[in-house]
């Protein structure tokens, strides 16, 4: 026994985007696997599993002791129940996973209903983002919670002082970082109804955007990587699982980055132990990493844009194309079964290439039938198959073959959907912050909605502060939490009672004991079902507004389904994206423009920077018939947006399309 190995002991959770990068991790000696269906998967871009593949890996991983773990964190649209619950009843019959990764609380309903028992795990994009958002989680069921990658070591240790009984902490310890607060970028979506909330994300924060005369990826990150905080990670008990990223990632990555973390967990302190998964993160063929806030006494800007940021391994640049070939100068020895990325995705002359030779580092050519890329774009190895981890996936693969796929039959679940109210009540307008001077103004009478920050409602008197909506950020930090709780406190005293929280969660900033106050679940809730509408009202709301991503049949079809009332965004400046990070080379409340000239600004929110596009969503031509349909509360949003264009170019978001 190792004298030295930790009292705790986190599970290791590696990614699987096809059944090779399973066997990979189960070769590499993972705890557990966490993986996505052909639907309702966060990672529809990964190859994905079939019930009936499933039914064959989870034999083997369960005669490896490898717990595996199913993804389903997608929001579910009003039509989507059905087809999730009887995905969960198949799931239940034939691979019986130890745990269902779900975002949407629909689904988390959904799946109990279809008489799934086994654990529930809150994924990041749930938005739990501060200690008080523990309990509200364990109270619907949820056995785990999966934190946001943006919170510093102290930020994690007062979620873990604030766990409940009974819940766990899952943090992520190595691989990609999203520039948006996960849960909170709608940029896909509202660039062209590929919602990453659904699992579709384009990645535009990849891409190269200018801002005067300067042309640079200001919102591409660095990879995470935490193998210097382990030891600190080890000490936080109510951390249960180190998960690494990486479901579209190739078996190589996965082999590398998982031995390199069990080494970390089981030998802490052990100089050849660090040393070892330091050469295996090197061989990984991860991006440049970063700590990123981790150390909350030395934290990282992730975005770097003298970085090569693309996903891969750098190893060198296109040196000329022409006739049909390119040549590569590379840095690197390459042999057969490597896989070559050229330049990024967003860019003309992008390729994949196949090594079929052992070529020693310097020049390598390959012939070309798509447009050769420019001289100088650059190269990243992305994929290898060396013989050590050949011959482990093929011994497994061989193993394998004794566990028969089942007979996967058809489900005939149908979900238990709620009844919409007898009567959703008068319409009602809510009017959120000042119009610009430069925006249509609105017409009618409105309730007075005010983001709540200190100093909400000093101004007010007593009937106004009750009249008011007072509204929460889509994001509260550790740190600001108690600040949220002493101006709630202040506002409640000077009469107000009507609040819109914008994570389910933020109800445990309130007192157990409801004192009268009316709740509206806000936008960034992301609701998009009944179910998740139910589940809201078991958590004390009395109404809550449609996710904002939805098309028209979308949006026609919810408010049957909802038994409390919904309300909608009518018209305003809806976020592209939240996040904790800005580029130092990007200047605020300055225009920045995508090759299609497509135009927005970055401008600090709070804590926090919101990238908002120059296009305000508008719905106001439908109210009248979403109205009809059931819709009671109607919200007009109006965030300052200066530098951006004038006057606005209001567009329908999604409205027209059919959100993927």
């Amino acid at each position: 026994m190792n004298p030295n190995a930790p009292k705790h002991r986190p599970e290791i959770l590696a990614p699987a985007g096809d059944p090779s990068c399973l066997l990979a991790a189960v070769a590499a000696g993972t705890d557990a696997v966490y993986l996505g269906l052909k639907h309702f998967s966060a990672r529809m871009q990964a190859k994905n599993f079939s019930i009936a593949e499933l039914s064959r890996l989870s034999g083997l991983c369960a005669e490896k002791g490898v717990r595996l773990y199913v993804a389903m964190n997608v929001m579910a649209k009003p039509g989507e129940p059905a087809d999730a619950g009887r995905l969960v009843d198949k799931l239940a019959r034939f691979v019986r996973p130890s745990a269902l990764i779900v975002s949407d609380l629909g689904v988390a309903a959904v799946a109990r209903q279809a008489g799934y028992e086994g654990e529930i795990h809150l994924s990041t994009l749930g938005c739990a983002t501060h200690p008080a958002a523990l309990e509200p989680a364990r109270s619907l069921g949820f056995s785990r919670v999966i934190l946001p990658r943006e919170l510093s070591e102290d930020e994690v240790r007062l979620c873990a002082a604030a766990c409940p009984e009974g819940l766990g902490l899952e943090v992520f310890v190595h691989g990609a970082l999203c520039y948006g607060v996960s849960g909170r970028c709608y940029w896909s979506s509202m660039m062209g109804g590929k919602s990453g909330l659904r699992g579709r994300c384009v990645q535009p924060c990849r891409r190269v955007y200018s801002q005067g005369e300067k042309a640079a990826r200001f919102f591409s990150c660095m990879d995470l990587g935490l193998e210097d905080s382990t030891r600190t990670l080890l000490s936080i008990p109510q951390v249960v699982s180190w998960k690494i990223e990486g479901r579209k990632k190739g078996p190589h990555y996965v082999y590398h980055v998982t031995r390199a973390y069990r080494l970390l967990r089981d030998h802490p302190g052990d100089p050849s132990a660090a040393a070892e998964a330091g050469e295996l993160l090197r061989l990984s063929l991860g991006r440049v990493g970063t700590r990123y806030r981790f150390p909350a006494d030395a934290p990282e800007n992730p975005v770097a844009i003298s970085r090569h940021t693309g996903s891969g391994l750098y190893v060198g640049k296109v040196e000329s194309g022409r006739g049909g070939l390119v040549t590569i100068a590379t840095n690197l020895d390459l042999s057969p079964g490597d896989l070559l990325r050229v330049g990024f995705e967003d860019l003309a002359g992008h390729a994949l290439l196949p090594v079929s030779k052992k070529t020693p580092k310097g020049r390598i050519t390959f012939s070309m039938q798509e447009e050769a890329p420019s001289k100088g774009s650059p190269v990243f190895l992305i994929d290898r198959r060396t013989p050590e981890i050949t011959g482990r996936i093929n011994s497994l693969s061989r193993e394998l073959e004794r566990f028969p796929a089942s007979d996967v039959k058809a489900s005939t679940f149908a979900p238990d959907l709620p009844r919409p109210p007898a009567s959703p009540g008068k319409p009602q307008r809510i009017l959120l912050g000042k119009p610009d001077r430069n925006a249509a103004q609105p017409k009618g009478s409105f309730i007075t909605a005010i983001w709540l920050s200190s100093g909400a409602g000093d101004r007010l008197s007593q009937s106004q502060a009750a009249s008011a909506i007072f509204v929460l950020p889509p994001v509260i930090w550790p740190r600001d939490e108690q600040k949220f709780r002493a101006v709630i406190s202040a506002v409640r005293r000077k009469g107000g009672r009507r609040f819109m929280l914008n994570a389910p969660w933020q109800t445990g900033l309130f007192d157990k004991k409801r004192k009268g106050e009316f709740f509206l679940a806000g936008p960034f809730c992301n609701v998009g079902n009944g179910l998740a509408a139910q589940m809201l009202q078991s958590l004390g709301f009395d109404a809550a507004v449609a996710s904002a991503e939805l098309s028209r049949e979308d949006y026609l079809k919810l408010p049957s389904q909802s038994p409390i009332p919904l309300g909608v965004v009518i018209r305003g400046f809806w976020p592209l994206s939240v996040s904790r990070i800005v580029s130092s080379a990007l200047v605020k409340q300055k225009p920045f423009a995508s090759p299609r000239k497509e135009t927005a600004a970055v401008i600090g929110v709070g804590p926090d920077t919101w990238v908002f596009s120059d296009r305000p969503l508008d719905l106001s031509g439908h109210e009248n018939e979403l109205a009809r349909a059931g819709y009671r509360y109607f919200l007009h949003l109006h965030y300052p947006a200066p530098g951006l264009a004038a006057p606005p170019r209001p567009f329908p978001a999604n409205w027209n399309l059919k959100l993927l």
